[in-house]
């Protein structure tokens, strides 16, 4: 299997997006793929990395106890790419889980994430978040073969993003322990970091924040993520360019971040208001003012993850329940995605990650009735030109909100979506 599809990984795509970015635009709908589980006894899967030849990479896992549970945790999981309904599962380093960030996977199906090893944390931590209590480190796979990416020395690391240029970005523990923290949750601290060629290193933080976390990045070299402290990573919203770090402007409160970057140098995260979190653009980088893009009607709170190059922007919003609704951003309109597609769909988009040049989006969504009712499967949205008529938001008023730990989405609760949840 893997030998057939060897020879469609370095497909251009070039002749794809160009055909269809003239009507990116004009699309009024779209036809919605369910990307089910990896395995039947799942219960859990969300896209959280999207190429342009339509290749998803997931976290597909059990989240127990059940996810209407305030307590849910996820128990298992493994990182899979989905290639038009084919699920390969990319396996481990020698433990029993794996896992992803956004932006993981590229347009010549390379795919970068978080696995366990077979050996404890000498420290006790539990950097991969399954429970296990097993070193994390961050993998790079590639034509079916998955390796462990060198840290800075510290025991653990995460890989979150890969370009197209092979480069890989994300966070690595360091030897140093982090003073940050409190006694009755000590770490080491906690670095960005760039892998190119095999090797790896650090990059700087942003007001003399002592740990940060590298999340999206562009086919310039550009990288966006946060910095903070053991509390709080995700104070500063920064973007990082030829090894500098830039902090990208905010509304004046901590509690910032950023999840993509796209090849003009657009930014998308959230930023703090004070007292909740609003999905967020910068169209120039660190040289422009951020803009809010708010948050649908209804919902409390919204970050943005997802920009392709013609600036159409996805993300998530939240209620006081958990996990919300997908929506697209263009236009200078933030729409509902559930609005854009037929009633005749089972299911509820709860998330939208990403959005590629072909104007598709992929996420996660609610199973609305049948024997899966309840879980989260992952999706993928194509545009559409035809009529939808009634919506699933129309057919469901009362929205399936789904009480997944924000952090599921993210390995470790020191950072990452984590922030959100608390």
């Amino acid at each position: 299997m893997i030998k057939q599809l060897r020879s469609f990984w370095i497909l251009c795509v070039t002749t794809i997006v160009l055909a269809c970015a003239s009507n990116v635009f004009a699309q009024q709908s779209y036809k919605i793929t369910d990307l089910g589980l990896n395995k039947s006894t799942d219960n859990f899967s969300m896209v959280m990395g999207l190429n342009n030849q339509g290749w998803a990479e997931n976290m597909d896992g059990v989240v127990n106890p059940p996810i209407t549970s305030t307590s849910t945790t996820v128990a298992s999981g493994r990182a899979v790419i989905s290639i038009y309904g084919l699920n390969i599962d990319l396996g481990t380093l020698g433990g029993k889980n794996s896992w992803t960030n956004y932006g993981g996977i590229n347009d010549r199906g390379e795919a970068v994430g978080l696995a366990e090893t077979s050996v404890p944390d000498p420290d006790g931590e539990d950097f991969c978040a399954f429970g296990t209590k097993l070193t994390c480190r961050g993998f790079y796979w590639r034509h079916g073969h998955i390796v462990a990416l060198p840290t800075l020395g510290g025991n653990n690391g995460q890989a979150s993003a890969i370009n197209n240029r092979g480069q890989i970005v994300g966070i690595s523990e360091t030897t140093v322990q982090d003073s940050g923290c409190p006694p009755s949750k000590p770490g080491k601290i906690i670095s960005p970091v760039l892998w190119e060629k095999g090797e790896v290193r650090p990059l700087p933080t942003v007001d003399g924040d002592p740990d940060g976390f590298v999340q999206g990045l562009n086919d310039q070299g550009q990288a966006v993520g946060s910095s903070g402290n053991c509390s709080n990573i995700a104070t500063h919203a920064v973007l990082w360019e030829n090894d500098t770090a830039f902090q990208l402007p905010d509304l004046g409160f901590d509690g910032n971040d950023s999840y993509a970057i796209n090849d003009h140098g657009q930014v998308v995260g959230y930023v703090s208001t004070g007292t909740t979190i609003v999905a967020s653009l910068w169209q120039n980088g660190a040289h422009s003012a951020v803009t809010s893009l708010g948050i649908l009607p209804g919902d409390g709170a919204a970050f943005a993850t997802g920009i392709n190059n013609r600036g159409q922007v996805v993300g998530s919003t939240f209620n006081s329940v958990g996990w919300s609704r997908g929506f697209i951003w263009q236009d200078n309109v933030m729409t509902d995605l559930n609005t854009l597609i037929s009633r005749n769909s089972n299911l509820f988009i709860i998330a939208a990650s990403n959005i590629n040049e072909r104007g598709q989006i992929s996420g996660m969504a609610t199973v609305l009735t049948g024997p899966d009712t309840g879980k989260i499967h992952a999706i993928l949205l194509t545009p559409a030109r035809e009529e939808i008529g009634e919506s699933v938001a129309d057919f469901a008023r009362t929205n399936p909100h789904s009480t997944v730990p924000a952090n599921a989405c993210h390995s470790s609760q020191r950072f990452g979506l984590g922030q959100i949840g608390r």
